[in-house]
């Protein structure tokens, strides 16, 4: 009785490696993988930027000249027509100097009066030869210097005018008083440039926004396009716009060449103001219900075991068909009737565009090879244009996982589609 435990003992040994080695080191070289599952829904490719919301027409009012400002009419957010009286400069000093030119010219007036007149009397003793020729010529020219004189003074009396009118501030265009950087008995003064004292925003029921563009994107902007765009203000709520200009001057920020995009958009609810910053979406391009494949997907690269083992399920496969099958196959193209076959002519001459391989298994668990047309993509996700046996729910190969990855993220056999949809958009910030 004791031998015969002993001889059990080791078999029992023999049987438990023999279970190892047949079922739990193969489980260790299981090959494991992650999947993407394709779905149906809308593609959106979008361009996106920022930029400063703007009114649509501004116009900065200023003074000509010097002074203080002795009255304000209209203070921030006035609305003004056009002709209004805004602002009053102090005008002693130009109503002064507009007396004082008046002088001036009285002044010159009464020279030239007087020289003329004796101009005339000179030419009378001329003309008798009571002068002589020089005297006369000297006259007439006196005559001439003081009737420069007296336009000159007209001139000066004209700009001291002028400047006096120039101390009333009048609006130009009918709008809204968007700015007032100076306040009453402040001191403005003119030199080359007038100072701002006024900015004013004709119609803020239309806004636009000024974005930068990167070059590498401004070729798929077209004039016309529409865009949506957020402000912080707002931010659950989506703006519509319009693109209305391209502008061809560069500008280069970083190295990178931007150009500049107008876009004009409503604002009849005056949410949108002056100088919010918008988050701006160009649409591009647009699908509407279809088949979507994760890119991840199509980048997947087979292992040479998985390229081995779907040539022979292939072969294999082909071999039971009928031989008039065959032959139509081979008058189509030798090389379709193995996928070894197939992948080594795509390899030397190179794939059609848009053309991609997708690897998935089937019902019965074999690895099978689907070649897909791609469309629109954004980056995330793209369009499957035409793809044999592809349907929505399919759960595509996207990868391969070692062994010590969770368990729930993988799976032998994927087949088991659940239908799922969706937009699917992507945001390019610059």
């Amino acid at each position: 009785m004791k031998k015969k435990a002993i001889i059990i003992f080791p078999v029992i040994i023999g049987l438990a490696l023999i279970t190892y080695f047949l079922f739990f080191q193969e489980d260790e070289k299981t090959t494991k993988f992650t999947f993407a599952e394709i779905t149906k829904g809308d593609l959106n490719v979008i361009i996106s930027s920022s930029g400063t919301i703007q009114a649509i027409k501004t116009v900065d009012v200023g003074t000509q000249v010097s002074g203080k400002i002795d009255r304000l009419l209209v203070d921030f957010n006035s609305q003004v027509r056009k002709g209004q009286l805004l602002a009053v400069l102090d005008t002693v000093v130009l109503a002064a100097s507009v007396r004082d030119a008046q002088s001036s010219l009285d002044r010159a007036k009464a020279q030239y009066d007087q020289a003329v007149a004796v101009h005339e009397r000179n030419k009378q003793l001329f003309e008798k030869s009571f002068m002589n020729e020089v005297d006369f010529i000297a006259s007439k020219t006196n005559v001439q210097v003081l009737l420069a004189s007296q336009k000159s003074a007209v001139t000066a009396l004209e700009r001291a005018k002028l400047n006096l009118g120039y101390a009333y501030l009048y609006s130009p265009i009918s709008g809204t008083i968007i700015n007032r950087s100076v306040e009453q008995g402040q001191t403005v003064a003119a030199s080359l440039s007038a100072p701002t004292i006024f900015t004013i925003a004709e119609d803020l029921s239309s806004m636009r926004i000024l974005t930068n563009v990167d070059e590498s994107d401004i070729g798929q902007i077209k004039m016309g396009q529409k865009v949506q765009f957020t402000v912080q203000a707002f931010s659950d709520k989506k703006f519509d716009g319009d693109v209305t200009q391209i502008r061809l001057n560069p500008n280069v920020v970083s190295n990178v060449v931007n150009y500049v995009v107008v876009v004009n958009a409503e604002n009849q609810d005056k949410l949108l103001l002056p100088g919010m910053t918008a988050t701006v979406d160009f649409y591009v391009d647009f699908r509407e219900n279809v088949l979507l494949i994760p890119n991840s997907a199509l980048r997947f690269q087979p292992t040479d075991e998985m390229t081995a083992e779907f040539t022979k399920n292939r072969e294999k496969e082909l071999a039971n068909l009928p031989d008039s099958v065959k032959q139509r196959m081979q008058a189509q193209g030798g090389g379709r009737q193995s996928g070894g076959g197939m992948m080594g002519r795509e390899n030397n001459h190179g794939r059609r565009k848009g053309m991609n391989r997708v690897w998935y298994f089937d019902e019965n668990n074999k690895l099978q090879m689907s070649i897909v047309f791609a469309g629109l993509t954004d980056g995330k996700n793209t369009e499957i244009v035409r793809g044999r046996n592809l349907k929505e729910g399919m759960k595509i190969i996207s990868g391969i996982l070692e062994n010590d990855v969770a368990p729930e993220a993988t799976t032998t056999n994927p087949f088991n589609p659940t239908p799922q949809g969706g937009s699917r958009e992507m945001r390019r910030s610059f």
